[in-house]
């Protein structure tokens, strides 16, 4: 699967690359989505791939985006995070398209003194909704933020990008404020650190990006052992914050990432089994049958 860098996107979307990327620390950009859409290089549709950068999208139109394990349609108004974490790709699905999208990276918003790591938020993690649909008042809301930042992209104010990282930021939290309450959480505790760190953890062994590559941590207790607590300790911890126990979260991540194996790839079952850590391909069956309903090439079928 290819990983698209920044400069690989402004090469898709056919857009002249901007002389300060390889001379700053960060970058940032704004477009109108019909814009980009007329200069696509084929079929209208950004390939399915990681990106390197951080997009968000506010949509006016029918769409369809399309994850690992899931396909989310869109019907008129709606606000899409993506992120190098998560693979996706996005179609739309007729000519009516209004909206607006930015890009940025990662250092971009590092000189925020906010203190926020984008990849602390909910709304980055690969478990989380990516898309929200929103009401006519929402994307109206959202419009005067877009325009803000457009606004002042095109100024020459000397400190433009501090206003747009804010803006950035209220963007952000937008989003967040549309997910389940029950996903929004600070580690200010010793036990809500202690979930962090194996999130964080458990997030760091994806995504498997080759046959040759094989997940190391597998049960709670490589976990436990990796972050000096005890099994039981982190298995109470992780019930007491989050609900779910410790088995839970990896399996539910090993069978997300199974099934973008499964679907995104032509590997073969068996060397998908490998790359996620089981010795014997039944076993592998056997799990991903048991989280799915589906055997692995009746998913892949």
């Amino acid at each position: 699967m290819k990983v698209t860098t920044i400069e690989d996107f402004y090469k898709e979307i056919n857009a002249k690359l901007p002389e300060e990327i390889g001379k700053y620390i960060g970058h940032f950009n704004i477009f109108n989505i019909p814009d980009m859409l007329a200069n696509l290089k084929k079929d209208n549709v950004m390939p399915y791939n990681r990106r390197m950068y951080y997009k968000i999208s506010l949509i006016n139109g029918k769409n369809k985006a399309e994850y690992a394990d899931k396909i989310i349609n869109i019907d008129k108004y709606a606000l899409l995070f993506g992120s190098p974490k998560i693979p996706y790709r996005y179609e739309p699905l007729d000519a009516k398209q209004k909206g607006k999208f930015c890009v940025f990276t990662d250092e971009f918003l590092i000189k925020s003194k906010s203190g926020v790591v984008l990849d602390d938020l909910p709304i980055f993690n690969s478990g989380g909704c990516p898309v929200f649909k929103l009401t006519k008042k929402e994307y109206q809301e959202l419009a005067v933020l877009f325009k803000k930042m457009q606004a002042e992209i095109d100024s020459s104010y000397a400190y433009k990008y501090d206003l747009i990282r804010n803006y950035i930021l209220e963007i952000i939290h937008f989003g967040q404020k549309l997910q389940p309450s029950t996903a929004l959480y600070t580690a200010q505790t010793a036990s809500k650190r202690i979930t962090s760190l194996f999130l964080e953890l458990l997030e760091r062994q994806f995504p498997i990006e080759s046959t040759q590559q094989q997940l190391k941590l597998r049960s709670a207790k490589d976990y436990a052992n990796r972050l000096a607590v005890h099994v039981n300790h982190l298995n109470t911890t992780l019930k007491e914050v989050t609900g779910n126990t410790t088995t839970y979260f990896i399996a539910n991540r090993i069978t997300q990432e199974a099934k973008y194996l499964l679907k995104q790839t032509n590997w073969s079952v068996s060397e998908i089994a490998y790359s996620l850590g089981f010795d014997e391909v039944a076993h592998f069956s056997n799990f991903f049958k048991k989280q799915t309903s589906f055997s692995p090439n009746k998913f892949r079928n």
